[in-house]
């Protein structure tokens, strides 16, 4: 595989309770969609925290929407679990919305599936931020992300009602 060690993708972030444990890099050969996908890999067989693969935003223009965050993921021999994960901030790092896929983990290997979820993003919401997080080995790629709005209210992944652009969604080689 053509990976582009320690490069993290334009217009996104690496991160997590323990970065150190992950490799965040660019990959060209495998992808979904175009040129090239996001991957997230541990370095060790037993890492501990997660990593993630991120990006954030101000809410600006998102306020009192409800939002669909999908993208599709491919796992590779994930020993603990993977997911797609939204959180949506309010003042003071308030967390007014968040889910990321524990209660529905991506696990072992799988070949490219859709995933998604919605969050309502409160009147007085100023930060949105998500990605793809892997907690324990294993490898997962990320690509055709899309963030946009759900219009039917009954379009729904939330367990329970909850009271700026993202840039460069999607992964290019150079």
């Amino acid at each position: 595989m053509t990976k582009v060690k320690d490069q993290v993708p334009t217009g996104w972030l690496a991160a997590g309770s323990n970065p150190k444990d992950y490799e965040f890099m660019l990959d060209t050969d495998v992808f979904y969609t175009g040129s090239a996908s996001g991957f997230l890999k541990s370095r060790k067989d037993t890492p501990s925290g997660f990593g993630t693969l991120m990006q954030d935003f101000t809410a600006t223009k998102y306020k009192g929407k409800r939002m669909k965050l999908s993208a599709f993921i491919k796992a590779k021999n994930v020993g603990g679990w993977s997911g797609l994960w939204m959180k949506v901030e309010g003042a003071g790092h308030d967390v007014l919305g968040f889910d990321n896929m524990k209660n529905r983990p991506i696990t072992g290997s799988k070949e490219w599936e859709e995933y998604e979820i919605v969050l309502d993003v409160p009147k007085d919401s100023k930060l949105i931020a998500f990605g793809v997080l892997l907690s324990g080995k294993g490898s997962v790629w990320i690509d055709d992300v899309k963030f946009e709005e759900v219009f039917d209210k009954e379009v729904t992944n939330m367990e329970k009602p909850l009271p700026a652009s993202p840039s460069n969604l999607n992964f290019q080689s150079n």
